[in-house]
């Protein structure tokens, strides 16, 4: 059985889409709880404006895999929301998976 995973999005949001992108995000965590993430955390880069990640924990790789393709496609009703906000749209929507070691 595969432990947990944690998940690390980033992406760019085009400036004149901050507003309307930071108010759709409440909808995005609770979607993403939802699907099975837990621990979901949102930051917003003090250095770099308006680079956004996301982290949240899953409890396999194949979930990982799942939510990364949804989050990555224009198939979700939600999620796929985010592809006018993000610079380059949703194939800059950038996903990485780590496993905790010792």
């Amino acid at each position: 059985m595969d432990k947990s995973i944690r998940v690390f999005i980033e992406y760019k949001v085009q400036g004149e889409a901050k507003e309307a992108y930071e108010q759709l995000m409440p909808s995005v965590i609770k979607t993403l709880s939802e699907e099975g993430a837990s621990q979901i955390e949102w930051f917003e880069a003090a250095d770099q404006p308006l680079l956004y990640v996301e982290m949240f924990e899953v409890a396999s790789f194949s979930h990982y895999q799942r939510l990364k393709e949804l989050r990555q496609t224009k198939n979700h009703p939600l999620f796929s929301e985010l592809d006018i906000y993000i610079e380059g749209g949703l194939t800059k929507l950038h996903c990485w998976a780590f496993r905790q070691k010792a």
